[in-house]
């Protein structure tokens, strides 16, 4: 299956290339510089010119391939707005293109805003609608095309996918620790996030685009729900800094842009996932990757 990636040499992209070559499958990765475009020619990847704001060149790129996985997004944390636009344009512009062809669309998606006091489990749906929401909306955008001839699948990533070279969510924790002194949890520390590693996350991906129904929501998931608590304590052990709880109202001041997410709970269940895929994670745990020293 010859393959078109978006953000094909990010920290989940550039697995996903390697899973989809190490399979047998053409790729080619959308590169928005040189860097980028000579990374995935050393590793046997097509290279397609452009960004998120290129539409004409997202739609060729589709148009080309016999499936799209988009995996690219701004991430401006200064101006969510834009990076909401930029994301409902992309997948727009995506499912367009492949309309009435049958192949298959897999989206990037995140777990933050499904469920409350409880995991997320693939039969919630996302409450992001339209444009001024979440992601701008992306993927109920997208599955409003499953009954339009796209094969449309969201992976639903765990707020920590996590590995050596992660430069995410826990790699600030562990910025901010560094920086204080002593490695910080909010509140009681009983929010929990979800977690998965970076290699057992591209697995996912290709098995979905191999396999998965339309409509299809996967969870990259593999240990359900790591306390915040536990996260620091980890992040205590390996920096051998104090481990202390943080008020909320000093969140931002002590974390910087992740203080906004810490306090959130965002566990998640996979069972769904599992089954339908026959998807095992092998990968080591966050706090087994952290005392590693995968963030040092």
């Amino acid at each position: 299956m010859h393959v078109f990636v978006t953000g094909a040499t990010g920290w989940i992209g550039s697995a996903v290339v390697d899973e989809l070559l190490d399979a047998g499958h053409e790729v080619t990765g959308l590169a928005r510089s040189d860097d980028s475009a000579a990374a995935l020619e050393r590793k046997g990847a097509r290279i397609r010119r452009g960004d998120l704001d290129d539409l004409d060149g997202l739609r060729a790129g589709a148009e080309a391939a016999d499936a799209v996985i988009h995996l690219a997004n701004k991430h401006d944390w200064g101006n969510p707005a834009e990076s909401n636009r930029a994301e409902r344009a992309a997948v727009q512009t995506f499912a367009d293109a492949l309309t009435g062809t049958g192949r298959a669309f897999v989206l990037a998606a995140g777990l933050s805003t499904l469920a409350t006091g409880r995991p997320a489990t693939e039969t919630d749906l996302s409450p992001a609608v339209g444009p001024d929401s979440h992601r701008g909306g992306a993927e109920n955008l997208a599955l409003e095309y499953a009954e339009k001839g796209v094969r449309v699948i969201s992976a639903r990533f765990a707020p920590s996918v996590h590995g050596a070279g992660d430069h995410g969510f826990v790699a600030a924790l562990v910025a901010a620790a560094r920086k204080h002194g002593v490695s910080g949890y909010l509140g009681d520390g009983a929010a929990a996030w979800a977690a998965v590693h970076r290699t057992d996350a591209a697995r996912l991906v290709r098995l979905g685009l191999e396999g998965a129904p339309t409509g299809t929501l996967l969870h990259a998931v593999a240990e359900e729900a790591v306390t915040t608590k536990e996260i620091a304590e980890a992040i205590g052990r390996t920096l051998d800094v104090p481990v202390v709880s943080v008020a909320l109202e000093n969140a931002a001041e002590h974390f910087g842009f992740v203080g906004r997410f810490f306090a959130v709970d965002m566990s998640a269940s996979s069972a769904r996932t599992r089954e339908l895929l026959k998807w095992t994670p092998y990968g080591p745990s966050l706090t087994e990757d952290i005392e590693a020293g995968a963030y040092a």
